[in-house]
């Protein structure tokens, strides 16, 4: 029990540190373009008095997260048996969360509560964001580096610290180190992009031996897939950009570390499971079953798969997880990615009766013993909150993954891409990857898309 609090206090003084360094300076950008109508969003409702009832309440949750799709309805189940109160949960289908929560939102009985990925997500959806400053939630977040805020309102708090980086079959890489071909003797050898890459190609070079389709999944560029792309891997170019000039969010990318983006990026598709010419269609759900059933080693994701993985039929001796390097100097000393993209926010344009049902029901999640266990272990989530020290901290292969990391004194990569100036950009950012990929594109226009759509985009959203 010790070493799961340690273990859990180690990840959230890690966090902590690191938004600090990447959190928003300036004046978030509004988010993605697909919300146009937001600035005619009505004020901010008035926060009920305290001694506001949910008598007559329900709560409709919009949750971002397919992967916890089914844990979520039965949770909300569970709750509804033992209150009586009406709790109806409803996942976007992924990549779609914003135009989903547009639509919803415009509706009569819209979601009570939703979310947002950070400070951009917040900018346009503030005047739906009900101050939890005194909320059971709010009491019992570690540190307000895990809160949004507007000016001392508490519009959003995060739920979830996750972690990403290249998650690998142990199996296949215990075999392939006993091979005359093995460029390493061992995992811990892989600690730059150079060992990566000879890591990479001396599998896929030799993978009729070892029984693989590619060295890597294929890297999906449809609507289910791409966000760990054109998100997630632009990630490090800007950590990296951000890190170097002592920054946190900017109006005009410079994209010094482009030539870094490029490469992964070569290594990725060229040391795959497909042809890159087919990486178009290719789906999030096949990139996992590559993986999953043993034709690909490596695996660009994060924590949050590892149910589906375990569901597949791998367990944690199967799984490993290492960063992401680009080649940049110094990399031997870099952790993971960790940080959070899922912050909670109540409708503060619901009744009364509806935000103090939406409010109890997040304080019987975070306190109860059926809620706390539904997060930590059937969705395998590590949280912000105090209450989940005492037996509720989350365990598996990859969560373990990112805490030897940590132990080890690796500096671990801060989630930037919450500054991404909108949808749009990464939009254009995926369609140039996928057009290079395809060889109907070139690298100069990632570069465009990425610098100059950058510029563009921060400029329409904030003028």
């Amino acid at each position: 029990m010790k070493k799961k609090v340690i273990s859990a206090l180690l990840c959230v003084a890690m966090v902590s540190s690191m938004l600090i360094g990447c959190g928003s300076k300036t004046e978030p950008a509004e988010t993605p373009a697909e919300t146009e109508a937001e600035a005619e969003a009505p004020a901010e409702a008035e926060a009920p008095a305290e001694e506001a009832s949910a008598e007559g309440g329900s709560v409709y949750y919009l949750n971002f997260k397919p992967e916890q799709a089914d844990q979520w309805v039965a949770l909300a189940e569970k709750y509804t048996e033992e209150t009586g109160v009406q709790v109806d949960v409803v996942t976007a289908a992924s990549g779609t969360y914003e135009s989903t929560l547009k639509s919803e939102i415009a509706k009569t009985d819209a979601p009570t509560l939703f979310q947002v990925n950070g400070p951009v997500g917040l900018a346009t959806w503030k005047d739906y964001c009900y101050d939890l400053s005194g909320s059971e939630l709010y009491k019992n977040v570690k540190s307000d580096d895990f809160v949004l805020k507007d000016g001392d309102a508490v519009k959003g708090i995060a739920y979830v610290i996750e972690t990403y980086g290249i998650i690998y079959n142990k199996s296949i890489m215990a075999d392939y180190l006993t091979k005359d071909y093995a460029v390493v003797s061992d995992v811990s050898e892989i600690n730059s992009f150079e060992q990566l890459k000879a890591v990479a190609e001396s599998i896929q070079a030799n993978k009729e031996d070892l029984g693989v389709e590619g060295a890597f999944t294929s890297a999906g560029m449809d609507s289910s897939s791409d966000w760990r792309f054109k998100t997630h891997l632009a990630n490090l170019p800007i950590y990296y950009e951000y890190e170097g000039n002592g920054y946190s969010s900017v109006e005009a990318i410079q994209g010094t570390y482009l030539d870094n983006y490029h490469q992964i990026w070569d290594l990725y598709i060229n040391n795959a499971t497909c042809a890159p010419t087919l990486l178009s269609s290719k789906t999030g759900d096949e990139a996992e079953a590559e993986f999953a059933l043993g034709e690909a080693v490596f695996f660009q994701n994060g924590t949050w798969e590892y149910g589906n993985l375990i569901n597949a039929g791998m367990t944690d001796d199967d799984l490993g997880m290492l960063p992401i390097y680009i080649g940049v100097d110094g990399e031997e000393n870099q952790g993971l990615c960790t940080g959070s993209e899922n912050y909670w926010c109540v409708n503060s344009q619901a009744s009364e009766a509806d935000i103090q049902a939406t409010l109890d029901f997040l304080a019987w999640v975070i306190t109860s013993d059926e809620g706390r266990n539904a997060m930590a272990n059937e969705m395998g989530f590590l949280t912000p909150f105090s209450t989940f020290d005492d037996g509720y901290v989350a365990e598996n292969a990859l969560i373990a993954a990112a805490d030897e990391y940590i132990a080890a004194g690796k500096k671990s990569v801060a989630w930037c891409f919450p500054t991404m100036p909108s949808e749009t950009w990464k939009n254009g950012v995926g369609s140039a990857l996928t057009e290079y990929a395809a060889g109907t594109g070139n690298w100069d226009a990632v570069v465009t898309a990425f610098v100059d759509g950058w510029a563009a985009e921060y400029e329409a959203a904030n003028n």
